[in-house]
């Protein structure tokens, strides 16, 4: 015999289940291309008795002029690979950029998140994702790796480059000025008729 679960009971069940695992992320998860952009990697602790001790990140290529956010209580160390091809900015060549950046000697307790934050030039590609596969380490000895795509269980942090909004267009007949022109004529005319009215009124008074 089928038994159906009472409606109460099912309800009570959905409420009390186990929320998703949190993810290590990147925001935000789209930046202009071609500009100079801040990004914070967000670190959730997923274990209920360990700390993260460790994040490594890989940063994706292309990106230069890079700096971080200080960080307090956790120490930074960053390696360093050559560029394919040099980038010019501001009249420097720029041969190599960062290659992976880990903080260490710092904790998340369970239950807590932390903000690792950083500057950085994007490359002019709209429409391109900027993946920052990442690699997060417990006081316990865990390693979660957080590089696989987007519908993986553990996905790699990814940011897309989005297109410079395009510039207000103005019509070449002259439209625009025209309503500029009347809105302050309507502007002078109520100005007028106010001090009109304004002086009447104080003659009234004389009077």
């Amino acid at each position: 015999m089928l038994r159906r679960t009472p409606v109460p009971l099912l309800g009570a069940a959905l409420f009390f289940a186990p929320a998703a695992a949190a993810h290590v992320t990147v925001n935000p998860d789209a930046v202009q291309a071609d500009s100079f952009a801040r990004f914070d990697v967000r670190v959730p602790n997923e274990q209920e008795n360990a700390s993260t001790t460790k994040l490594v990140v890989k940063l994706p290529k292309g990106l230069v002029e890079v700096s971080f956010q200080p960080k307090p209580g956790w120490k930074r160390s960053v390696t360093m690979e050559k560029l394919a091809t040099p980038v010019t900015l501001e009249g420097e060549t720029i041969t190599e950029q960062v290659g992976t950046v880990t903080w260490q000697g710092g904790t998340i307790a369970p239950g807590e998140f932390d903000e690792f934050g950083l500057s950085a030039k994007v490359p002019n590609d709209p429409g391109a994702k900027l993946t920052f596969p990442a690699v997060q380490t417990y006081s316990n000895g865990d390693v979660v790796r957080w590089i696989g795509a987007p519908d993986a269980d553990e996905p790699a942090p990814q940011v897309t480059l989005e297109a410079a909004p395009a510039a207000a267009e103005t019509t070449s007949d002259g439209s625009d000025n025209s309503r500029a022109n009347l809105a302050l004529g309507f502007g002078i005319a109520g100005l007028a008729a106010g001090l009109v009215a304004l002086a009447v009124a104080l003659l009234r008074r004389r009077a």
